[in-house]
């Protein structure tokens, strides 16, 4: 288990560190407006995460990058009136929690959330949290 958490933070810190380097390589001005982006099992395991840049670059690692910038465009960055996307879940309860921090138009974002299920995390956070 520590294993695979210390791999997992590892991980982390690739991402984190590769995507300066690949922003500044960009022939287009640094965006204001980027989230890391994490979905945790539970107990906080890491799962996955995924940095997004709105307006996303071509080479964007987010499936859903346009979609989910125009979303958080639309709640102007307030992660908390995200629409999210209705759909039915099961009831099973296996809690998951979706963090995102960064910048959204110069103003820091620490945002962390936990959801009974990952369908509800998706239902209620939609494209956002869809990696």
């Amino acid at each position: 288990m520590r294993l695979r958490a210390s791999l997992a933070v590892a991980a982390l810190l690739t991402l984190t560190t590769t995507v300066p380097a690949a922003a500044a390589r960009s022939e287009e001005p640094a965006s204001d407006r980027g989230l890391f982006l994490t979905v945790s099992g539970s107990e906080n395991t890491w799962i996955r995460g995924v940095a997004l840049s709105c307006p996303p670059a071509p080479d964007a690692r987010h499936p859903h990058a346009a979609t989910a910038c125009a979303v958080l465009v639309a709640v102007s960055g307030d992660l908390d009136r995200l629409p999210g996307d209705p759909h039915l879940c099961t009831k099973e309860y296996d809690p998951v929690t979706v963090t995102a921090t960064g910048a959204w138009d110069g103003r820091p974002v620490t945002w962390r959330k936990t959801f009974p299920s990952a369908c509800e995390a998706d239902t209620l956070t939609g494209p956002v949290f869809r990696f």
